[in-house]
């Protein structure tokens, strides 16, 4: 089964670094990351921020170390990391995505 991760970064240059990380890390076969707008509660604060938004490709079977592996990464003190489920793709991608990993 194949997944996204999601998570965000605080800057370009973290997302890059997280990015980076995971790939030589063959934890994900790819990430994309781009800039958003967030807003949400901090401390009994709403606070909006300029953030990056970035999609790890991986198998199921490296949620829990793409998951630490972004915690060790990341600046913030409890980053976002969810996974979604890959349900349906182009076969060959998805082989190329097992293939890249470990």
């Amino acid at each position: 089964m194949f997944i996204l991760v999601y998570t965000t970064a605080g800057s370009r240059k973290e997302a890059v670094k997280i990015a980076q990380a995971l790939i030589k890390e063959k934890l994900v076969a790819c990430v994309n990351y781009f800039p958003i707008h967030s807003t949400y509660r901090w401390k009994g604060k709403i606070v909006s921020e300029r953030e990056y938004a970035l999609f790890c490709k991986t198998t199921k079977k490296n949620f829990s170390r793409v998951k630490h592996a972004i915690k060790r990464i990341h600046s913030y003190e409890i980053p976002a990391v969810v996974s979604i489920p890959l349900e349906n793709g182009l076969a060959d991608y998805l082989r190329w995505i097992a293939k890249s990993v470990i």
